[in-house]
């Protein structure tokens, strides 16, 4: 039959698909991903809770700031792997001097795992690093 499917049913078959010959029409489902495969991290909330930290050295105040007298809030996103290792950092917003020693300290920082399901995932979350100075 013209725009058929090669070693298809003669006359054809309403809805088939190519290699539903073999499996008269039924499709299996599709295979689950290996366990090997990184997952996509998962946002904190919800069901997912925010993981804790373990370790967590403070950052090194930059001596430019520091004479400069400035103190503030710095927030970074951060990718924590299935073992509770920082592996993303990225500033969101912040004081530029204070930026690059936030990241530093974060890179640093190690986490509980965080498990869904019984399983240790890879999560997203935003952390905050306060820079002040003492009085």
């Amino acid at each position: 039959m013209p725009g058929g499917v090669l070693g298809g049913i003669p006359g054809g078959e309403l809805g088939g698909t190519i290699g539903s010959f073999i499996t008269g029409g039924r499709t299996a489902p599709p295979p689950p991903p290996p366990a090997s495969v990184a997952r996509t991290p998962l946002r904190v909330g919800g069901d997912v809770k925010e993981p804790r930290k373990i370790f967590a050295p403070q950052p090194i105040y930059p001596s430019l700031a520091r004479q400069a007298r400035v103190e503030g809030d710095v927030v970074v996103e951060a990718v924590i792997d299935a073992s509770g290792n920082v592996v993303e950092a990225k500033v969101i917003s912040g004081h530029a001097l204070l930026m690059s020693a936030a990241l530093e300290a974060v890179r640093q920082w190690k986490y509980e795992p965080t498990y869904l399901n019984g399983e240790a995932v890879p999560v997203r979350l935003r952390v905050t690093v306060t820079f002040q100075l003492s009085r």
